[in-house]
């Protein structure tokens, strides 16, 4: 059975999870707590020497690492995933933007909101904040005309953005003025096998 070793409170855990779900995959998940250090372990980073996760151990024991890996591999043959050579790039320019243009700001707020260390990064707030509205408003633009991010339809680059977007508003960004994306939000709740992360 797959493992996959996750932290509740993690977007990137969630893609994961939500992947499995929808894909009605089995796994046994082993939670770790990563303010209390529990990934920095010699146990674990014997399986990870990165030290983060998620994690996802397959059925011979071989372990990968990186969300977006994770879910492409997961994806792979599925519906999720497009064939289509172009199709399948716009799924990887949207996870690319998640990680590089979305999450190190939209994320990144939020934890430190969860973890009260705001204070600790005061210099760098407004910096980040800026950052993650102008990816809101990307995401804003691009689904003002699609109902998806790629390929016309629901796909892991859907599942790549929901997961911190959802949960935009526990780092102080407002989607009240992003119509489309709200929207958005709403069709990927309706998908088949979804499911809530810990924080809703």
């Amino acid at each position: 059975m797959l493992r996959l070793y996750d932290y509740l409170e993690s977007g990137n855990g969630y893609k994961v999870r939500l992947l499995l779900h929808q894909l009605e995959r089995p796994y046994e998940r082993v939670e770790l707590d990563i303010l209390a250090g529990q990934t920095r372990t010699p146990e674990f980073l014997a399986l990870n020497p990165n030290g983060r996760i998620p994690l996802l151990q397959l059925e011979d024991g071989t372990c990968l690492a990186e969300s977006g890996a994770i879910q492409w591999y997961l994806a792979e043959g599925t519906p999720f995933l497009p064939q289509d050579r172009l199709f399948r790039a716009q799924v990887l320019q949207w996870m690319f933007f998640e990680q590089y243009s979305h999450e190190p700001y939209i994320a990144v707020l939020r934890f430190w909101h969860h973890a009260g260390v705001l204070e600790d990064h005061r210099h760098e707030l407004d910096a980040r904040r800026a950052r993650g509205e102008e990816a809101l408003r990307v995401m804003e633009t691009h689904l003002e005309t699609n109902a998806f991010f790629a390929a016309g339809r629901y796909t892991i680059a859907d599942i790549a953005l929901y997961a911190y977007t959802h949960v935009a508003h526990e780092g102080g960004f407002d989607l009240s003025g992003l119509p489309a994306v709200r929207a958005w939000l709403e069709r990927v709740r309706a998908q088949p096998g979804h499911v809530p992360s810990e924080r809703g």
